[in-house]
């Protein structure tokens, strides 16, 4: 029986192919971004079983709003894909504070907004997946990356919680930590970088930002085959509490875990 996937952020990127990956898997796909249009045009209009809606993750009504007419619709919502966000690339100083603010309202507290608005359907039916794409930078922070990474272990440490209180409901849930994607993410439609000059940070600065233009287009993950993963564990009873991928992803996580057993061992034999 075909699932109904509502999939935020789908009008490019990662976004992009999971709505395509779940329509051609036969399911039934509810696609948003800020326009319903660029949806349309992104995932291929002539599917009868796409269904375009325009939403602004950061709008808690308008995410209330689809939810109800999807489920009025549809009679559920069995996959939801909370996939819209962007970067804010740069060294933290660089940024003013309505920047860093701006951040997390989307990556945060939009998909938090989402996930509020879906889960009340999913806990009536005692049924559904969340599917929380993060990042490797949830994981592991780097400079150029503090505040996309802290929206992300914030997205993290709310939903591996919030997994928690939603597992004895019969509700599953999955996040996702891609490594470097080859889609738009880094260019300057997605991603934006900070505003203010600093002399001290000049020169790394413009090391950081030769690495995003070298990096953009040349990344080493194929969305589609992540796009396709995502669609498969999804058809399945049970699915893993994440998903690392991508071979930078898993070296950069293991690296993670690795200084963590060191610290942790260091820390017991300073105890004396």
């Amino acid at each position: 029986m075909a699932q109904v996937w509502l999939v935020t952020g789908a009008s490019r990127g990662l976004g992009r192919e999971i709505a395509r990956a779940a329509l051609e898997a036969g399911e039934t796909v509810v696609a948003t971004a800020r326009s319903a249009d660029a949806v349309r045009d992104a995932c291929g209009g002539q599917h009868d079983r796409l269904h375009a809606l325009a939403l602004d993750i950061t709008d808690a009504e308008a995410a209330c709003s689809v939810a109800a007419e999807t489920t009025e619709r549809f009679g559920a919502i069995d996959v939801l894909v909370n996939n819209a966000g962007y970067a804010e690339l740069g060294f933290f100083e660089t940024f003013t504070d309505a920047a860093v603010r701006r951040q997390f309202e989307v990556n945060l507290f939009g998909t938090m907004n989402v996930a509020r608005a879906i889960a009340p359907h999913m806990r009536e039916r005692r049924s559904g997946l969340i599917v929380t794409i993060s990042s490797f930078s949830g994981l592991v922070s780097s400079g150029g990356g503090a505040v996309y990474s802290a929206s992300k272990f914030a997205v993290e440490g709310w939903m591996e919680g919030f997994a928690q209180e939603l597992a004895p409901l019969g509700i599953r849930s999955l996040l996702v930590e891609p490594g470097m994607l080859r889609t738009d993410f880094m260019d300057q439609k997605s991603a934006s970088f900070g505003s203010i000059h600093i002399p001290d940070y000049a020169e790394a600065v413009a090391q950081y930002r030769s690495f995003v233009n070298g990096a953009n287009g040349n990344q080493p993950g194929d969305p589609k085959r992540l796009a396709a993963q995502i669609v498969m564990l999804a058809s399945q009873g049970e699915v893993p509490s994440r998903l690392i991928f991508g071979d930078d992803a898993r070296q950069w996580a293991g690296a993670k875990v690795d200084q963590l057993r060191q610290e942790i061992a260091q820390s017991a034999a300073d105890r004396g």
